[in-house]
């Protein structure tokens, strides 16, 4: 066996796969710093450069996915009992997606409340920053609405409008369903070319720790330390808020729900909210998602129908802990005093808005709804956010997290109220909430984007094969 083959196996394991992902954001750190102390501009450029390749490779697959995989997803729901039992799965889903982002937010509103992010700091928002955030679209329940239904179809695919891409995929989904068998020649080529992209997807992971360089080191030599020291309150904040729901509440829920241990659930998981942290795109993460639920046991047919839902819409990182922080910490930071109704409001919008944070930027459209909702002036909250948006790239990596999380930990709860957990579960069933998953290590996410889509091609032909194929691919076999 040649070298580079076998460099390529090891760069692919989990342990291997880690330490690469935690050099190359130490590495970025260092050569964005590097590059913004001694004014290097061709290292500044060079990082930003590579960072925008590996970003743009992302959200190249991100509309496609998402479309394919929720048409996929909607049309394997006549396995699971018929019309009847889908809009069964589908209410339930939305109400944990509910009830999540309100504990969620409501973490969020206590730690601004007792740590009081943004007091006694004195920021000064860049001019230049201020009219940049001016000229973007800020978030409103009009623009909300009016945007839900595409005028041309093509036009949401062309300008990666992933919103109306998902109202446009659950539509068609839902006509596929109806028509059945006469439908059956556009599933398969559905099916065909999800495929297809969950094999670019697998392609494109294996390049996460060089990315990581580029993203992060551009984010050091854009803005240095300073503006890091400045807003260490908010970073710490959002970390801690985001840290509670990942690791407090999603373990919780599935421990007295689904009856799976925390150490169970982070073990499949591990690959999958690591590379969310690297990649900051719940989209691109949907194939690793998707195949860490099936890892779970939740059903294949309902995993690929709820996993890509709850990547557009259930955002607990992004739409609910950040907002709650970042209005609180814009108020204090503007010398404004928040009242009982405004803390209502940022609740409500964080349950009911979550549609908003579809897409690449749902987070400054999520935030912009909050902070208009409230009633803060325009003028505070473009200067607002012109202060806090070039810590962003650092608050994004674990909202990012924290969202795939919830993405999976969801389908994961509803499965198991629903009596379907079990149907795609490669490891022996847990006793006492704590026993490892019998299959070993778990798949690095290359190879979990990999066992997804050999996982859908397994089930077309025999549909035992899903829970053998999704267990022979969890042991991280290339």
């Amino acid at each position: 066996m040649s070298l580079v083959v076998r460099a390529a196996r090891a760069w692919r394991t989990p342990r291997v796969f880690a330490v690469l992902t935690l050099t190359g954001l130490l590495l970025g750190a260092l050569l964005g710093l590097t590059a913004r102390v001694t004014g290097q501009e061709w290292l500044a450029t060079g990082l930003d450069t590579l960072g925008s390749l590996f970003t743009g490779l992302l959200q190249f697959t991100v509309v496609p996915l998402v479309f394919l995989a929720i048409v996929v997803g909607i049309v394997s729901l006549r396995d699971l009992g018929g019309g009847r039992a889908a809009a069964r799965l589908g209410g339930r889903t939305v109400a944990w997606f509910a009830g999540t982002s309100l504990i969620a937010v409501l973490i969020g509103l206590a730690i601004g409340l007792i740590g009081r992010p943004g007091e006694g700091v004195t920021l000064t928002a860049d001019p230049d920053a201020v009219e940049a955030v001016g000229e973007r679209t800020p978030g409103s329940w009009q623009s909300l609405l009016s945007g839900l239904v595409p005028d041309n179809p093509i036009a949401a695919f062309a300008e990666g409008d992933v919103l109306q891409v998902v109202v446009s995929a659950l539509l068609i989904g839902a006509a596929a369903y109806a028509l059945g068998e006469r439908a059956e020649p556009f599933v398969a080529f559905s099916r065909s070319a999800f495929e297809i992209v969950l094999k670019v997807i697998g392609w494109i992971i294996v390049l996460a720790p060089i990315g990581v360089v580029g993203l992060l080191g551009n984010a050091f030599a854009s803005y240095g330390t300073d503006v890091f020291s400045s807003l260490f309150g908010l970073i710490a904040a959002v970390y801690l808020g985001c840290a509670l729901v990942l690791f407090g509440v999603y373990p919780l829920l599935l421990k007295f729900v689904a009856g799976i241990g925390p150490r169970r659930f982070f073990s499949v998981t591990w690959p999958v909210l690591q590379f969310a942290f690297v990649s900051r795109s719940s989209g691109a993460t949907l194939p690793l998602s998707r195949q860490a639920a099936i890892d779970l046991g939740v059903d294949r047919n309902y995993a690929g129908f709820a996993v890509p839902l709850a990547t557009t819409t259930k955002m607990d990182g992004c739409a609910a802990v950040y907002p709650a922080l970042a209005t609180i910490f814009i108020a204090h930071l503007s010398g404004i005093q928040l009242v009982a109704w405004q803390y209502l409001v940022i609740i409500a919008v964080a349950v009911f808005g979550a549609l908003a944070t579809a897409g690449t930027t749902g987070w400054f459209t999520m935030l912009t709804l909050t902070l208009a909702a409230v009633g803060m002036p325009p003028e505070v909250i473009a200067a607002g956010i012109a202060v806090i948006i070039g810590i962003d790239p650092i608050l994004d990596m674990m909202r990012t997290a924290t969202n795939v999380g919830g993405q999976i930990t969801v389908p994961t709860i509803v499965a198991a109220q629903e009596g379907i957990l079990g149907r795609g579960e490669p490891d022996a069933p847990e006793t006492g909430g704590s026993a490892a998953p019998s299959t070993g290590t778990p798949a690095d996410p290359a190879t979990r984007a990999d066992a997804a889509a050999q996982t859908d091609t397994a089930a077309q032909a025999d549909p035992a094969a899903p829970a053998a194929v999704a267990g022979r691919q969890a042991t991280g076999g290339a």
